[in-house]
Formats: C-alpha cells, sequence, structure tokens
C-alpha cells in the first residue's frame, strides 16, 4: 500500500520559478525542488508547503508506511487551463505509483479548490494546509475579498448601494445637518438592502414583460389596477390635505398637469397603435387580436386616470364643475363615470378582439421572437 503525500499548487508559481518539469516525485527529487524555489524566491509560501509534504512522507516513512512524495503545479494561468494540467499530472501520478490513499498538502484556500480533481482519481486520508503564522489572517481576509469582488451579485448588492452613499455623503452634509446627513444615508442603505433582500428587484425586472403580456391581452385587471391605483391615491391626498393648509401644494400642480396631459398621451398611443393595425391590414393576413385589443386598453386607462386627476382637483375647486342641465355632478359621480367608461371601453375591446382576431397573444410573442432573432442573425 503506497500513501502519494501530495503538493498541490494550483497558482503555477513553483513551476514558473524552477522551470522544471511537472509532476516531480521522489524524496531527492522533491528536496532539490525545495532548494530550487527557496532560491528563486524566498518569500514564497510554496517553499513552506514543499517541506511539510517532505515532513509528512517523512513522518510516514517512520512509521513503516511505504510514501511517496510529489509535487503537482498549474501550467496554465486560466482556472480550467491550470485544473486540467494538474488532472493531467495525477494521472501520471497513478499510472506510475498506483496508489491506495493520499494526503494532500496545500498552502492557500484557493489550492483547496483541487481537492475534488484528487478525490476523483484516488481516495484522500487527508489535507494539510500550511500558511505562515504571521499571514494567516492576511492570507485568509485576502481570499474572502478575491472572492467577494469576483462575484458579480454580490458587487451590485453591496458595493454599488455603499458607492452611492459615500457619494452623497458630503453632498449631504454640505446642505443639511450632520444628523440629517447620517440619517439619509442609513435610510438609503436600509432600502437598498430591502429591495435585494426582499426580492423587489426581480419583480421589477419582470414588470415590463408582464405589463406587455397584459396590454396585448386586453385584460379588463390593467383597467381594474388603475383604478385600485387610483383609490389608493386618494386616500393619501386627503391626508395629504389634512396635514396641510397650503393652497397651491405639489400635489394639487401634479394633478393639473395629469389632467391636461393624460389625454394627449392617449391619442399618441391611440395613434401609435391604430398604424400597427393598419400595418396588419396592409399585408392582408387578418388582424391579430394582440392589436386590436391595444387601443381600447390605452383609451380605457386614460379615461380612468383622467377621471382620477379630474376629482382631484374638483375638490380642491381647481376644476369647474360639471353641470348636465339644471342637474350638477358632484365630483364622486364624475369619477363614477368615467371609471364606468373605462371598464366597458375594455370590454368592449375584448369582444371585438375575439370576434375579429386572428391570433392569439403567444402567436404575436412567439412570431416577434423569430422575427427578433433572425434580425440578430444577420
Amino acid at each position: 500500500m503506497t500513501t502519494l503525500v501530495i503538493c498541490v499548487d494550483r497558482s503555477g508559481t513553483i513551476g514558473r520559478a524552477t522551470n522544471v518539469p511537472m509532476p516531480v516525485a521522489g524524496w531527492e527529487a522533491v528536496r532539490s525542488l525545495v532548494t530550487d524555489a527557496g532560491l528563486a524566491d524566498p518569500e514564497d509560501a510554496s517553499v513552506n508547503c514543499l517541506l511539510e509534504a517532505l515532513r509528512i512522507a517523512r513522518d510516514l516513512r517512520d512509521e513503516r508506511e511505504e510514501s511517496v512524495v510529489a509535487v503537482v503545479s498549474a501550467e496554465s494561468e486560466t482556472p480550467v487551463g491550470a485544473d486540467r494540467s494538474i488532472a493531467a499530472q495525477l494521472d501520471d501520478l497513478v499510472d506510475r505509483y498506483a496508489p491506495s490513499a493520499a494526503v494532500i498538502v496545500v498552502d492557500s484556500a484557493e489550492d483547496e479548490r483541487v481537492l475534488p480533481i484528487v478525490e476523483s482519481r484516488m481516495p484522500v486520508d487527508g489535507v494539510d494546509r500550511v500558511v505562515v503564522r504571521q499571514a494567516h489572517d492576511l492570507e485568509s481576509t485576502y481570499y474572502l475579498l478575491k472572492q467577494f469582488l469576483a462575484d458579480e451579485q454580490l458587487r451590485s448588492t453591496v458595493l454599488v448601494p455603499v458607492g452611492i452613499a459615500l457619494l452623497l455623503l458630503p453632498v449631504l452634509f454640505a446642505r443639511f445637518s450632520a444628523e440629517a446627513a447620517i440619517a439619509g444615508v442609513a435610510g438609503l442603505l436600509g432600502a437598498a438592502l430591502l429591495y435585494k433582500g426582499l426580492g423587489i428587484d426581480r419583480l421589477v425586472a419582470g414588470m415590463p414583460e408582464r405589463v406587455r403580456e397584459a396590454l396585448y391581452a386586453g385584460q379588463v385587471s390593467v383597467v381594474t389596477y388603475v383604478v385600485a391605483g387610483g383609490l389608493s391615491l386618494v386616500g393619501g391626498f386627503f391626508g395629504v390635505l389634512a396635514a396641510t393648509d397650503v393652497e397651491d401644494a405639489l400635489t394639487v400642480q401634479a394633478m393639473e398637469f395629469t389632467y391636461a396631459a393624460v389625454p394627449w398621451l392617449a391619442v399618441a398611443g391611440v395613434t401609435a397603435a391604430v398604424g400597427r393595425l393598419l400595418d396588419e391590414l396592409i399585408r392582408d393576413e387578418g388582424i391579430r387580436t394582440p392589436y386590436l385589443n391595444l387601443p381600447f386598453v390605452i383609451v380605457a386607462v386614460g379615461l380612468v386616470v383622467r377621471g382620477f386627476a379630474g376629482y382631484f382637483l374638483a375638490q380642491e375647486t381647481a376644476l369647474d364643475p360639471v353641470r348636465i342641465g339644471e342637474l350638477a355632478v358632484t365630483p364622486g359621480q364624475r369619477l363614477a363615470g368615467f371609471i364606468v367608461a373605462g371598464v366597458v371601453v375594455s370590454l368592449l375591446g375584448v369582444k371585438l378582439a375575439s370576434d375579429v382576431g386572428t391570433e392569439t397573444l403567444e402567436d404575436v410573442i412567439d412570431a416577434d421572437a423569430d422575427t427578433d432573432g433572425g434580425a440578430e442573425r444577420e
């Protein structure tokens, strides 16, 4: 039974420093390699790793156990190339000595990553990591920091918020008190950690695709979601009005902007959608269902948003009341009318699309994907 004591050098330092072909096996050969490596770089931890491998082989020999000391060193600078070269050297050692077990000697946490490669070729009885005492904490910290910086997800989660906070800190100190600046930075970091920890980033990343599918599918729930959002704004609006006496509050100005802009934005969206419908008609291939749904959804959402904006302005008397003959329409009735109109328009779109449309949403998405793929190949 032969125990192979292997000094592993995944970084390839020993091979580059000594220019000795790898693997090296045998007591005298490894002793000579220690001298060559020490003369090339006396401060390299690989020298300690070689000496430790010799010590273990000597102890096994003293216990009357047959042992062979060997050194494997990477011959490539890329991680995959380094592991493959070490695997080839291990195969050479197995063919030459047919060991029954192995003891691995390493000098860093990075070298320990070769352990699965060794275990796939022979049983491993032990792993001995050699680290210079004065550099133990420093080496471990360096390796962990290196691994952290190599992880793109961790970098974006931790380093980006910290970097933004450090950039904002001097600006906040210049404009506000120290307490306010520190509180603002702490709040920013807390929000960033919650944003990643609760998975909000994944929800935001998938939001455009879900909105696209909902708009093209003509789902009535799109309109009801807008209604729910508007009702939430109503509650917030009344809360702001109760907490402030300012007549020209920012919320009122925002509602005035929304009330005036929504019709034009809706017309712009409908115009774009109608253009797509005309393209479908020109092709003489029938009008696909999703493109019929889209104009109705845009109009329905525009009606609901304008209704809520008008309701806010009517509450602040910034909008003239609506009168039908002698009957005055209250802001609540006006809002209800816009909501009902939005839902009705959405339902009309669903009905028309189901009667006239020729393709489903999945067909359109697949067709768009095929078109994009063909453009990329060209």
